[in-house]
């Protein structure tokens, strides 16, 4: 029987003229209820597109910032306010700040390169803002005699090392979920079933990367996986609701979680804090919801010509 708190969810955003973005990483209820789901940057342009007065954002904290951002004039909410990222948390704005200082006293000239896992005060610190989807179309964008300051993704940031070759000077952050994927359990996983590809996320360690098949974001993963025709077994390295995003999409394939070292799959504890409950809740109640502050200014020129300009390629001489 239907859950009656879907119903209520659907009457509440209509009544509201509420528009439901939801990342991938949400619980797959969730995901089934939005009207548009994504990894950051596919939904960061989503956001753009929406013409209702209200956006509810379910996913974590700087993603609803970034739909603010971009929607300065709309109302934008999410379920719960603590829904935080570890990567966001591994770069605060004053320190980050501080240490830009310290590399301009010692003559280094560069630019910052922000990953979208930060928050609004970090990005309006930074010259760029890249996801796991675009990050190496806009590093061809920085000029070849400046430094890269690649922040807060020390693994996201060594992987476009080496598919770059650019040299990096990078932060010392990481993503909760994916630096904690097992490689003993992977490397069962891969014995048992020989034929499997393994995908794995650039925010994986590097012992995990060196033994997958592909490597991307989680559209990326979509798009790769779509490319069998024949029934296949995938090991996916990412966070565990991305299984019921693939599968949804292409349920001819079995996918099979990469375990952390403490837990049968990982999960993101801050997305989970967002619940149907929760959902209902916002959209009732018409909280928490995403303020205008001092720093989307600065932070909005920043994530418009990196996330939404089209990439001009680079020519003879850049």
């Amino acid at each position: 029987m239907p859950d009656p708190l879907i119903f209520e969810i659907l009457d509440l955003k209509k009544k509201h003229d509420a528009t439901i973005l939801a990342h991938y990483y949400q619980d797959g209820e969730i995901q089934e209820l939005a009207d548009f789901t994504g990894d950051s940057l596919k939904l960061a342009r989503a956001a753009t597109t929406v013409t209702s007065s209200t956006i509810v954002f379910c996913g974590v904290h700087f993603m609803a910032e970034t739909a603010k951002i971009l929607n300065p004039k709309k109302r934008v909410l999410l379920p719960d306010l603590e829904a935080g990222c570890s990567l966001a948390d591994a770069c605060p704005a004053d320190k980050l700040a501080r240490y830009q200082e310290m590399l301009r006293i010692n003559g280094r000239t560069f630019q910052t390169v922000t990953y979208i896992n930060s928050t609004a005060a970090t990005k309006a610190l930074s010259d760029w803002i890249v996801t796991s989807g675009n990050a190496e179309e806009v590093i061809a964008r920085v000029p070849k005699d400046v430094e890269i300051l690649f922040v807060p993704d020390r693994h996201l940031g060594a992987y476009l090392e080496e598919v770059t070759g650019r040299k990096m000077i990078l932060w010392d952050g990481a993503c909760m979920v994916h630096e904690i994927f097992s490689l003993k359990d992977l490397l069962a996983q891969k014995k048992k079933l020989p034929a499997a590809k393994t995908v794995a996320h650039p925010e994986c360690p590097a012992n995990i990367l060196a033994h997958a098949d592909y490597i991307g974001g989680t559209e990326a993963m979509i798009k790769y996986v779509g490319s069998f025709a024949e029934p296949t077994d995938f090991l996916v390295a990412t966070e565990a609701n991305m299984l019921w995003q693939l599968q949804s999409k292409h349920p001819r394939h079995r996918y099979h979680p990469v375990p952390g070292i403490t837990c049968a799959c990982n999960t993101c504890p801050h997305m989970a804090r967002n619940t149907l409950e929760k959902l209902r809740d916002c959209l009732r109640d018409g909280k928490p919801e995403i303020n205008w502050q001092p720093e989307f200014d600065r932070a909005k020129e920043v994530i418009e010509r990196s996330l939404l300009e089209p990439v001009r390629k680079p020519v003879a001489g850049d």
